[in-house]
């Protein structure tokens, strides 16, 4: 697999399109420390889900152009795969469309968990990351009828389309699109069960898919474990001065502004966010059967789609 000529600049060879929480940050590192891959220092670039860049500090982070995002990658060597990994891309409608619009040769990768503990997982991140506030999940879930509708959101929440928990877990729906866009022999569908397990030798199967040599970090990587903050309000009420939301966090900000540096601001706020996290509280056996009982045909269709036994593997078997 080639790059596009050099009129119309570099962009990826493959894609890790998701989902979070499911390892795809350790295998964003693990591939960029392989000598034939380049992946670009910055994660998440989000450029093929426009849908998820909204206000103004957004503006400031993701490449909108695509010459801003070509630039991404313009340091990639002639004998290297050039990649990326955003998880938004598997749960975007048409982030699978728009890929394959610039890169129809391009190989795809998604890692998928069990429904009940990827939606633990992401509701823990999305609070430590602020973009939810309520932290109890089953409340969190009840609220997506009128968050559909733009009601109940946080105040600084910055992708509020992650709040749609349920829509998460269509995964069949997810991959379809690819399998749309895309032929099969170019995605690659990854557990992240058979990742924790053994992440070395899934990384090993990555690489073997992508035409690589296989030669995988000696030492297997983990990165952004689940974290609980203590006070969402505490945490939020500093974030909102540092982004500046509302007439008197802007007030405020343009003061603290003018006595501090940026960089002495961005210190403070990682200092608070330390002094925040604490372990995630104990999962809640009696939500989890719930949602386990919820999503059994998903993951039903699942291990129909894959020709794979997840029923049995994740312990839907005998849910009724």
């Amino acid at each position: 697999m080639t790059s596009l000529s050099d009129e119309s600049g570099r962009v990826p060879d493959f894609f890790v399109v998701g989902h979070p929480k499911s390892g795809t940050s350790a295998l964003y590192r693990m591939l960029r420390a392989h000598r034939q891959v380049y992946m670009p220092a910055v994660k998440e670039p989000s450029y093929f889900v426009p849908e998820l860049r909204i206000g103004k500090r957004s503006t400031q982070r993701y490449p909108k152009t695509i010459e801003e995002y070509e630039a991404l990658f313009a340091d990639a060597e002639p004998g290297q795969l050039a990649g990326e990994a955003t998880t938004a891309y598997l749960w975007s409608r048409d982030a699978a469309r728009r890929i394959a619009q610039l890169r129809p040769d391009a190989k795809i990768i998604a890692i998928l968990r069990e429904p009940a503990s990827f939606l633990r997982s992401l509701h823990l991140q999305l609070v430590q990351d602020h973009v939810e506030t309520e932290t109890d999940l089953r409340r969190a879930m009840q609220l997506e009828p009128e968050r559909r509708e733009g009601r109940l959101l946080p105040s600084n929440s910055t992708r509020p389309q992650w709040l749609l928990y349920s829509e998460q877990v269509r995964y069949v729906e997810q991959l379809c699109r690819y399998r749309d866009a895309f032929p099969a022999e170019q995605i690659l569908v990854l557990i992240y069960d058979d990742y924790r397990a053994d992440n070395l030798a899934t990384v090993a199967r990555v690489l073997a898919f992508l035409g690589l040599d296989a030669e995988p970090p000696s030492d297997a990587i983990e990165v952004n474990p689940a974290v609980r903050i203590r006070s969402p309000q505490l945490y939020g009420l500093v974030r909102s001065l540092y982004l500046g939301r509302g007439a008197a966090p802007r007030a405020l900000k343009t003061g603290i502004k003018a006595v501090t540096s940026q960089r002495l601001r961005r210190r403070a706020l990682s200092a608070h966010y330390r002094a925040q996290r604490t372990s995630p509280r104990p999962a809640d056996d009696a939500l989890a059967l719930e949602l386990r009982r919820r999503f059994k045909r998903e993951v039903e269709a699942l291990s129909e789609y894959l020709d794979r036994d997840l029923v049995e593997q994740w312990g839907y078997a005998d849910l009724e």
